[in-house]
């Protein structure tokens, strides 16, 4: 069985495998920094791709591959204020200033050290 993984374009692979070990509880797969790493969470493998790895290189057409946009990874938490709260004192950057909610849950999108967006989301189950 072959495995899923989502590949993020970062700004700095040290930066975001900090990020997200220390702050949203990844843990170390792979670490080739400063080009490339990979780290895991219940099943996702989160492939951080900086300067120097295959996967952030220039498009045949000559675009770049930069970090941001609005595809993200959705990490359900099941105390989505307390979360919030612990990230705030960490001083992460939201992109979303509340927590937002819906039919399914609530949510908050904040975005790792190269401007990628992450959300937290609490079920309503």
């Amino acid at each position: 069985m072959s495995t899923v993984s989502v590949r993020y374009i970062v700004d700095d692979v040290p930066a975001a495998l900090r990020f997200y070990t220390m702050l949203l509880g990844f843990t170390v797969d792979h670490d080739a920094s400063p080009a490339f790493a990979s780290v895991l969470r219940d099943g996702v493998r989160l492939l951080l791709s900086g300067d120097g790895s295959s996967g952030k290189r220039p498009l045949a057409d000559g675009r770049r591959q930069v970090p941001g946009g609005w595809n993200r990874v959705n990490i359900e938490v099941t105390d989505l204020a307390a979360e919030v709260a612990r990230l705030r004192a960490a001083a992460v950057p939201f992109r979303t200033p509340e927590i937002v909610t819906g039919p399914g849950g609530e949510q908050v999108i904040l975005d790792d050290p190269s401007g990628n967006p992450v959300e937290l989301f609490q079920s309503r189950r």
